[in-house]
């Protein structure tokens, strides 16, 4: 079975409207290859939109058009790095998939294990094994507060699940989670993220051997892929969000808060954040403006303006991502102005 083979073409393709009006189409830009008599223009305008790098005491950024996958500015981005509980967007994404394409649920009730506190140093929330929760709530609890034990849960239930659909190895060290980590490093490869291994769901790196790792450039695709699922989008999106679990026949619910600090702030609608001793403060953003829409004669052409931004090994990671942000619009602008033309190498 190979669960993370569908993968949807992203900013390849115009989409155009329902009514097949020819006039009108909505852009995710298609990039072309640049004929040679432009190209002389194409080196000014990539000079214009590479302008001088930031300042960044984070030790690797990257900021990308997300329809297109255009790379506007990076910074080390291809360095293998830690990156915490970015982590559980791979682990999320994976349930959606399954949910998707194998036909299971987010409203499957899931046992917490007690494996799933295993390197856990904090629990906010209460779990104790044996508690019983939707897998939606705990999609909220490891996507919305970053909990670890939620993401732990989510990859036991769902690699079960995976399980049952696999012929049977006979190897009884391959478990439920290693099934689930496995599908979490089968996407990886699917969405070309060569400098990624995954290790576990949650991304905890202490005392963890295989050590995890991936890259700016790497998360920057998984970002563009998760924000691709209307479920993702809407779960990395609340601010706050109340839970409810059955805790040995007690009903306990508990609220939420987002630990993205810039969430609904200047477009900003996701993603996630991520921290440990070894990554140091991670983030990645979503950022979107207006649409824009362009008339050329009868012809009218929707460009969505969407941006992904990840930043790793910070010591401030919410005042740089802020940063980025306003200087990825600025860089946007400076692209869109050169005419939008792209270099296939900086292509995610």
């Amino acid at each position: 079975m190979r669960l993370a083979k569908q993968v949807p073409l992203q900013g390849r393709d115009a989409i155009r409207v329902a009514n097949g009006d020819p006039a009108f189409k909505v852009l995710p830009f298609q990039p072309a290859v640049i004929p040679f008599r432009r190209f002389s223009f194409v080196i000014v305008a990539c000079c214009v939109i590479a302008g001088p790098k930031l300042a960044m005491a984070a030790q690797a950024y990257i900021i990308v058009d997300s329809k297109t996958g255009y790379i506007l500015q990076e910074q080390k981005s291809k360095d293998k790095r830690q990156v915490g509980s970015l982590t559980k967007m791979a682990t999320a994404a994976v349930v959606l998939d399954w949910a998707e394409h194998r036909g299971g649920s987010v409203g499957e009730v899931a046992t917490i294990p007690p494996e799933a506190f295993t390197g856990v140093r904090e629990n906010p929330i209460g779990f104790r094994p044996g508690d019983k929760i939707e897998l939606r709530d705990l999609l909220y609890a490891a996507l919305v507060q970053s909990d670890n034990i939620a993401a732990y849960t989510l990859a036991a239930h769902v690699g079960s699940k995976l399980q049952s659909l696999m012929p049977a190895t006979g190897d009884k060290k391959f478990g439920p989670v290693d099934t689930f980590i496995s599908q979490m490093n089968a996407l990886a490869k699917q969405l070309k993220m060569v400098r990624t291994r995954f290790v576990n769901p949650h991304g905890i790196d202490e005392n963890v051997k295989p050590t995890p790792f991936s890259t700016a450039e790497d998360m920057a695709r998984l970002a563009r892929y998760a924000m691709n699922k209307a479920g993702f989008r809407f779960y990395v999106s609340q601010k706050e969000r109340q839970i409810s679990f059955d805790d040995f026949g007690h009903k306990r619910n508990y609220l939420l808060r987002n630990t993205n600090e810039l969430l609904g702030r200047d477009g900003i609608d996701g993603v996630k954040t991520g921290q440990t001793a070894k990554a140091g403060e991670c983030l990645v953003l979503s950022a979107n403006k207006e649409a824009q829409v362009v008339q050329q004669g009868q012809m009218t052409t929707v460009y969505p303006r969407h941006l992904i931004i990840v930043v790793l090994g910070s010591t401030n990671r919410f005042a740089e991502g802020d940063q980025l942000v306003r200087q990825g619009w600025d860089l946007y602008e400076q692209w869109v102005a050169a005419g939008r033309l792209v270099q296939p190498e900086k292509l995610l």
